[in-house]
């Protein structure tokens, strides 16, 4: 074929531009959280939460962010009644029926009040009619010292701690401290490559990370 036939293209250098650095790696991570967007608190899962789900009975009002799957995966296991006994069940439901579950005060003066305090401190006598040389019923009195405040958790926080068999009131070096230990006592290496202990051990590093994401480790 004469040169004069031959097919010329136009153009022989096509420049494209390159990916900038922040588009790369939105690339390559198709799970990247855009911005505004919180993760699941599902330890290990790096999607974007869009659903919120109660922590527990006494923390209604607190939430979890999960994604989808894993807050369906929550609401099968829900159990509004889980660990209360027959008795409390029932107490529970007549109070529901009668006061709707709200809590409710009486409109007399507590006997420790300020003004039941002041009228007997008048009369000079103690609060059955008898006389208090030492003040003992008196508003100098002294109290009971206060219970040691209810420590409540969400369900996610409760079963990690079953889950390193820690009591609800361990606190966070008692945390670490057992995580390691168990850690240790669950590896391959530590059995001789055994590995029926890896169930175990996968439950205990999802806990750790469960408490450590909750901030009470």
């Amino acid at each position: 074929m004469a040169r004069a036939f031959q097919y010329k293209p136009k153009f022989l250098d096509i420049r494209v531009r390159p990916p900038k650095p922040e588009e790369e790696a939105a690339e390559q991570d198709v799970n990247a959280l855009k911005p505004g967007e919180r993760p699941c608190d599902n330890p290990g899962c790096r999607l974007a939460a869009t659903a919120r789900a109660p922590k527990s009975r006494e923390l209604l009002s607190e939430h979890y962010w999960f994604c989808q799957a894993h807050a369906a995966e929550y609401n099968r296991h829900w159990d509004f009644f889980a660990g209360m006994s027959e008795g409390e069940i029932r107490r529970r439901q007549e109070d529901e029926m009668s006061t709707g579950g709200r809590p409710t005060w009486d409109f007399k003066a507590s006997a420790n009040s300020r003004e039941t305090g002041a009228r007997y401190a008048r009369a000079g006598r103690g609060k059955a009619g008898f006389a208090d040389p030492f003040n003992m019923f008196g508003p100098n009195a002294r109290t009971a010292a206060p219970d040691a405040p209810v420590r409540h958790l969400g369900r996610l926080e409760r079963n990690a701690l079953a889950d390193l068999d820690l009591p609800d009131a361990a606190d966070a070096p008692t945390i670490r401290a057992r995580y390691t230990e168990l850690v240790k006592r669950c590896h391959p290496d530590a059995n001789g490559g055994d590995r029926s202990a890896e169930d175990k051990l996968q439950r205990v590093i999802r806990a750790y990370q469960t408490l450590r994401k909750s901030g009470m480790a």
